[in-house]
């Protein structure tokens, strides 16, 4: 299943403005283009001289934001053993749940909901995995439709990190460290797109998983609907600190790397080489 770029480049754009606060008029001031001009990218007319222009007053990199606007990106395809991810349709988009296990004790999490889990159920019973966990990024609709689908299915403890302010699930403090059989998952805060998001980063397959919710997409980010920089920093010390080959799990979109969205995404700059 290759599941569409979630972000285009006029997404980004937006999503920097108003991350940033600058209004059209500002952003004409900034960059010597029309207003006009302006609003043509943000309805997603590509014009490769007028984005790399607006790509210095929005804090983002230029060329990677050119990139996204020729849409000749997307990233390596990811095949690990022991992860599974699962694309459901949330009344306009799509959203992604994830199912991580030990392959040789078949213990399991499930990562998100999605918009239902059926799917996710069936394949769990197919590969006879136990399900010991359901674990939370942020409790925004889309990623918990089927928390209820999953609980009837299984018995199992639901983890949501405190600054969600949930009403269901136990409630903790990001940085604790789980298990399930041999795999380490370790939660770090990725607050910004929600109050108290949480990213999973579990250790012992193949390669290091980093399931992260709306917090980074593929050459994209969720977006600061609670802090634009907040996103931004915890992103930069919870998500990029990791090794280059770490699968990135998001909630929407398809995976990626850590290794190529510090190329790719223009929303760090830093990490460009």
């Amino acid at each position: 299943m290759k599941v569409p770029i979630e972000d285009y480049f006029e997404d980004i754009l937006a999503k920097a403005a108003r991350g940033l606060g600058l209004t059209t008029s500002q952003i004409a001031d900034r960059t010597g283009l029309s207003r006009d001009a302006i609003g043509k990218a943000l309805r997603g007319e590509f014009n490769e001289d007028h984005v790399r222009l607006m790509a210095g007053p929005l804090r983002l990199d230029a060329e990677a934001l050119v990139v996204a606007g020729r849409k000749t990106w997307y990233p390596e395809a990811v095949e690990v053993e022991g992860l599974a991810l699962f694309n459901t349709q949330y009344g306009d988009m799509t959203v992604n749940a994830f199912v991580v296990w030990d392959p040789a004790s078949g213990e399991a999490g499930i990562f998100d909901t999605g918009a239902e889990a059926e799917e996710m159920l069936a394949f769990i019973r197919r590969k006879n995995l136990t399900v010991k966990t359901l674990f939370i990024t942020h409790t925004h609709g889309d990623h918990v439709a089927a928390v209820d689908q999953v609980l009837e299915a299984y018995s199992c403890p639901v983890y949501v990190g405190e600054g969600e302010g949930a009403s269901f699930g136990q409630s903790f403090s990001a940085g604790k460290v789980f298990s399930l059989g041999s795999l380490e998952v370790e939660s770090r805060l990725t607050r910004g797109h929600a109050r108290g998001g949480i990213s999973y980063v579990v250790r012992g397959l193949k390669r290091p998983l980093a399931i992260v919710g709306d917090a980074l997409f593929a050459q994209s980010m969720g977006g600061g609907m609670v802090s634009y920089q907040a996103a931004l920093e915890t992103n930069r010390k919870a998500l990029f600190t990791l090794p280059d080959d770490t699968v990135v799990c998001p909630g929407h979109g398809p995976m990626t790397s850590i290794g190529e969205e510090k190329r790719v995404n223009p929303f760090f700059p830093e990490f460009k080489v």
